[in-house]
């Protein structure tokens, strides 16, 4: 088990990724159906929340009305072992719900406004950090209590 330190540690090291990247990829489900798809992202501290722009018509956003728990990952593109860092997560995947999200996503990706995208948002629990520049293989775990 984590202390209270420990898993605020973590999710502020979580976040300090989060900062360098931009894009997630993103796995789906409906009863018969998965899907994979690549979202420009951006984050909310306070919620631990994701804000991505999608479609109606993709295949994700059809499994997400029926199935909206997702999972996904970022990750450094690296060749070099001890650089290797990756982030993966679990969430429910929602229509968004907060005009603050709206103002972060066009913050972070000004040109989107004339594109008019429907805004969603990825409520997270669950991240877990691969981080091979704190020592081979060192994961770090946050979990939304």
């Amino acid at each position: 088990m984590f202390s209270a330190i420990e898993i605020y540690e973590n999710l502020k090291k979580c976040e300090a990724f989060l900062e360098k990247h931009h894009v997630l990829s993103l796995a789906t489900s409906s009863e018969d159906e998965i899907s994979v798809c690549n979202l420009f992202y951006a984050y909310d501290k306070s919620t631990q929340t994701f804000i991505v722009a999608s479609s109606d018509d993709t295949t994700h956003i059809q499994n997400i009305l029926i199935n909206n728990k997702v999972a996904g990952s970022i990750v450094l593109e690296t060749k070099t072992i001890a650089k290797i860092q990756g982030l993966q997560f679990r969430g429910k995947f929602d229509l968004i719900d907060d005009k603050d999200y709206s103002k972060l996503y066009f913050k972070s990706f000004p040109h989107a406004i004339v594109m008019r995208p429907k805004l969603w948002q990825i409520k997270i629990n669950y991240f877990k950090l691969t981080d091979n520049t704190l020592g081979f293989g060192k994961k770090l775990i946050w979990r939304d209590s």
